[in-house]
This record gives C-alpha cells, structure tokens and sequence, in this order.
C-alpha cells in the first residue's frame, strides 16, 4: 500500500458504489466493504463519506480499533500538505 490521495481524489468517493472512502489522520481507508459490518451503523459511514472523519472517529474508538481494521481497510495516505 504506497497509494496517495488528495482530499479531492478522496471526495471523489463519497458514497458506498464509489468506494466510501474517509480519511483518519493521515490515512485514507476504503469503508464499502465494512459500512454493513459497522457497530455504529452505515448510516454514521455515509455521512462522513469521502471526508476527513478524524474529529469523529476519535471521538467514539480508541487507537486499538485503528489498528484492528488498518490491515484490512487503509488504501493510503493523504498527500502531504493537503488539507480539506
């Protein structure tokens, strides 16, 4: 995994059938596969599709939750120095 997105190539995939990408942090994670197998649910995942959902997923998960599903769902990093 040595993919980089912009935050626009990341908007690009806003909902389920373009891939649902969000970013945390630095990482850019591919959540189609999980927004049926979220706890939340899918709705919290379509919301926050296609943008930065740091503030959010820190506010509800723990740093072991990240490394739990990183192997699984990380796609790449966020180029450096682009913001949203």
């Amino acid at each position: 995994m040595s993919d980089t997105f912009s935050p626009a190539d990341v908007a690009k995939h806003a909902a389920v059938d373009d891939g649902l990408y969000i970013i945390i942090d630095d990482g850019v994670y591919s959540m189609a596969s999980f927004v049926d197998e979220h706890p939340g649910g899918a709705k919290i995942l379509k919301r926050v599709g296609g943008k930065d959902a740091s503030k959010q997923f820190w506010k509800y998960h723990n740093e072991s939750v990240l490394k739990k599903y990183a192997p699984k769902l990380k796609i790449g990093t966020v180029k450096e120095g682009a913001k949203l």
